[in-house]
């Protein structure tokens, strides 16, 4: 057989193309899968993470900023550590964005507060000079989208079950109960961090109507 394939130059090249391919796959597909396991730590995003998700993207923040730092030393000094696959691990959809109007936020939970989100939301130059963001001052305003968030939450975990606690799981007494010791809390702390007096955030937050601005905190202090 190995004499009639060295005869036949086309097929031996097709042989040769064929092992190596083989060889390639089985090298290479286990690689990739356990780049996309999530990376040591990652925990699912919590239900007011989500609900600061959505807000993220509702007002097309993805439209401006990337999430996605490369391999290049131009990037890497300026942003942190390049991105791994595996920190996408609980990311239906990815953020990864194509354009950089602003800067890339992958790793904004790391350089950046909750008070310094809260007035650059509000009044962009009022931190950078420079920023020609637009203001978001609805933000503080609006109301979040918890019950959504919490739906979400319910479906990824049975879905693809994504490892979230015995707490998550469907029914308007089981969202109340995480509502009320989960969400709550989390929300309180935030608005505190904020130190914002142009709109007492934290009443809002202790009457339980939590303002999209302290959701989107919370998703931006996850990115890291």
């Amino acid at each position: 057989m190995f004499h009639w394939l060295e005869k036949n130059p086309f097929f031996f090249a097709v042989g040769v193309f064929v092992v190596i391919a083989y060889a390639g796959l089985i090298e290479i597909l286990p690689n990739f899968a356990e780049a996309a396991r999530p990376v040591k730590g990652l925990k699912p995003y919590s239900v007011l993470e989500l609900a600061g998700k959505e807000v993220y993207k509702k007002d097309n923040c993805i439209a401006c900023h990337s999430q996605l730092i490369r391999p290049f030393k131009s990037e890497t000094d300026r942003y942190g550590q390049y991105s791994l696959s595996g920190e996408y691990a609980y990311d239906r959809p990815f953020l990864w964005g194509s354009k950089r109007t602003g800067p890339d936020l992958h790793r904004v939970g790391n350089y950046r507060t909750s008070d310094w989100h809260a007035n650059h939301m509000w009044d962009p130059t009022s931190v950078v000079p420079e920023s020609i963001m637009p203001a978001y001052k609805h933000q503080f305003t609006n109301i979040a989208d918890i019950e959504t968030a919490y739906a979400e939450a319910v479906t990824v975990k049975k879905v693809f079950n994504t490892p979230y606690g015995d707490d998550i799981k469907p029914g308007k007494e089981a969202y109340e109960k995480h509502f009320k010791e989960v969400v709550l809390p989390e929300a309180l702390k935030i608005a505190k961090e904020m130190k914002f007096d142009k709109v007492d955030v934290v009443k809002m937050v202790e009457e339980g109507k939590i303002p999209e601005i302290v959701a989107l905190i919370a998703y931006l202090n996850r990115l890291k």
